[in-house]
């Protein structure tokens, strides 16, 4: 674990958390930094990690198999991207690219699971911060997540 997560940021994701709360998320999470114009993820790359950025922007894009690439969103502190990785998709259905610096966290797929599976109370919380974040791009975020509840 990174310098960064001994402390859990100041954001609301992280907010009114018990010390068992605290203590599973941080072992659940992982800083993320990266440069300037540094790819994220492509677009049909392996889902794998969930980002919530704690810093700086980036620019999240589609390209159509028969078309220039589109910019859909530009994200900034406390936006939530990557979100195949917690939906069950496969593979990314966008690019994301840093616009400035950028510090985030992430987390794998696999341990945002065991987080459910270990502390259903925290996952769930945790889930429902990160869909809330994301609501004004999707809004349909929570009903998509449901299934990693049951």
């Amino acid at each position: 674990m990174t310098l960064m997560l001994e402390k859990l940021p100041p954001i609301p994701l992280f907010a009114n958390l018990n010390e068992r709360q605290r203590a599973a998320l941080k072992s659940a999470f992982e800083s993320y930094f990266c440069v300037e114009d540094e790819i994220i993820f492509e677009q049909g790359e392996k889902a794998e990690y969930l980002y919530l950025i704690l810093r700086g922007k980036a620019l999240l894009s589609y390209k159509p198999y028969d078309g220039q690439r589109i910019t859909l969103s530009r994200l900034k502190d406390g936006d939530v991207f990557g979100w195949s990785a917690a939906v069950g998709g496969t593979k990314y259905t966008s690019s994301v690219v840093s616009a400035t610096k950028l510090e985030a966290v992430r987390i794998h797929r696999q341990a945002l699971l065991d987080l459910l599976a270990q502390d259903l109370e925290t996952g769930k919380l945790v889930v429902d911060r990160l869909a809330l974040s994301v609501s004004p791009r999707w809004h349909n975020a929570y009903e998509q997540i449901q299934h990693l509840f049951e």
